[in-house]
């Protein structure tokens, strides 16, 4: 446990946390979702959703967890301001953003599934899903392990694409930072459109480039006669005849990747983003040679403002799998893919508690005591994972903001009478390319 602040210190700050989210951050049915939350927290392994509600810290009925999330109100952009508080004042933040898929395949009453990727590990497997895509944008602190604390996890609707929805959570999140920060992106994001769309937010971005991408370089001068020249030569990534000489190169030695040769072109650009000249990194792993699989070279792109020199940025973006992190610790740790919910609302809900769900264990691990389990080994660092293992006991300290619950008597049950009627089908929606 780190000694620089007393322990009540750090629990005084994440008891103001709760509390901050229980009374701005929540609305209606604010003590069943801030229950749910508990309960999540400290249920190492449910097989259903129903079962969270069998934790001690959830003290009403198992109906209270579909019926918050049902007439639940939560404030996005109050949780968020309250997100940007727990940030480092002195650092430059760094960010990430990507999306992934929730699997609904036989939800056929659901509403707006659409056709998402998602990586298949079948050889040869088309790589998709039936389900709803969700864009997140997320704060990547300077520590190591696996940390990752969202800022914004919203649902991409059929009427939004993964780059649109993207560029508006960066917009809403930048604007409340204190410094402008440097955001990572896969290579999803590696196109025009995308820079063109992002390019008035103040944030400097490091983008991945597919290897099979044609970009163009800067155009010739001016020679006088007819229309001037918008692109120069072809830079073809997966041809290296048309690289020509790099503007700068670099070999280093790395602690994680070994010997690698980066390589940096000025002034390209995209075909349909002329005006967003940008420059183009190659990093290749020259200790890699002769191995059973050899890596792929690395592209990287600088959008915004000029970058710092090339031996301090380039590295940045193997931060950006920590996000990759975050995805698989929500699904199989905080079960966020678990329940069946019937509709759209309530999954954005359910999706919206997984953020405070992160941040709270962010703001717990300088408090926790390390409790592994029996095949488990200490550690001094500790993971999301591993701080949930062990809240029970700082929850136990702090308490809880809810008020208990007032029993309201019996449902008075369906009404004699009514005709049940089957839940309507819904069609399962494709997005265009447009």
């Amino acid at each position: 446990m780190p000694t620089s602040k007393p322990a009540n210190v750090y629990l005084n700050t994440l008891k103001a946390f709760r509390q901050t989210v229980y009374e701005s951050g929540f609305g209606k049915a604010r003590d069943a979702l801030f229950e749910l939350c508990d309960a999540v927290l400290l249920s190492p392994r449910v097989q259903s959703f129903a079962e969270f509600s069998l934790q001690p810290s959830f003290r009403r009925g198992w109906p209270m967890l579909y019926e918050s999330l049902q007439d639940g109100v939560i404030y996005r952009m109050s949780l968020l301001d309250l997100y940007r508080v727990q940030l480092p004042r002195a650092e430059r933040p760094l960010i990430a953003g990507d999306h992934t898929a929730w699997s609904r395949l036989h939800a056929r009453t659901l509403r707006e599934r659409t056709v998402e990727h998602q990586p298949n590990a079948i050889p040869h497997a088309t790589p998709i899903t039936v389900g709803q895509g969700y864009s997140t944008l997320a704060w990547l602190p300077d520590v190591p392990g696996s940390w990752a604390l969202p800022f914004l996890h919203e649902r991409i609707t059929p009427t939004e694409t993964p780059i649109g929805k993207m560029v508006t959570q960066l917009r809403q999140v930048c604007q409340r930072l204190p410094h402008r920060p440097l955001g990572l992106f896969d290579a999803e994001y590696g196109c025009a459109p995308f820079v063109k769309q992002s390019a008035d937010i103040p944030c400097d971005k490091i983008v991945r480039l597919r290897p099979n991408l044609c970009l163009r370089g800067a155009p010739p001068s001016y020679t006088g006669k007819g229309r001037p020249t918008v692109h120069g030569a072809k830079f073809k990534l997966k041809d290296a005849t048309t690289w020509g000489t790099p503007d700068e190169t670099l070999t280093l030695t790395d602690d994680q990747l070994g010997r690698v040769q980066i390589s940096l072109w000025c002034a390209k650009h995209f075909v349909k983003a002329p005006e967003q000249p940008f420059p183009v990194v190659q990093i290749k792993r020259l200790d890699a040679k002769g191995t059973r699989r050899e890596p792929k070279d690395l592209w990287l792109g600088w959008f915004g403002q000029p970058p710092p020199p090339l031996s301090s940025w380039w590295r940045s973006y193997l931060r950006r799998y920590g996000i990759d992190h975050w995805y698989r610790f929500s699904k199989q740790s905080l079960q966020w893919t678990l329940p069946y919910l019937k509709t759209p609302e309530q999954s954005e809900r359910w999706s919206d508690l997984m953020p405070v769900l992160t941040w709270e264990l962010w703001l717990a691990r300088q408090v926790v005591v390390d409790k592994p389990l029996p095949w488990q080994k200490s550690q001094t660092l500790l993971t999301p994972g591993r701080v949930r293992q062990s809240f029970g006991s700082v929850l136990a300290q702090i308490g809880s903001p809810t008020r208990a619950p007032k029993p309201r008597g019996k449902s008075k049950g369906w009404p004699k009478g009514k005709v049940r009627r089957r839940a309507e089908r819904h069609p399962i929606i494709k997005k265009s390319k447009k």
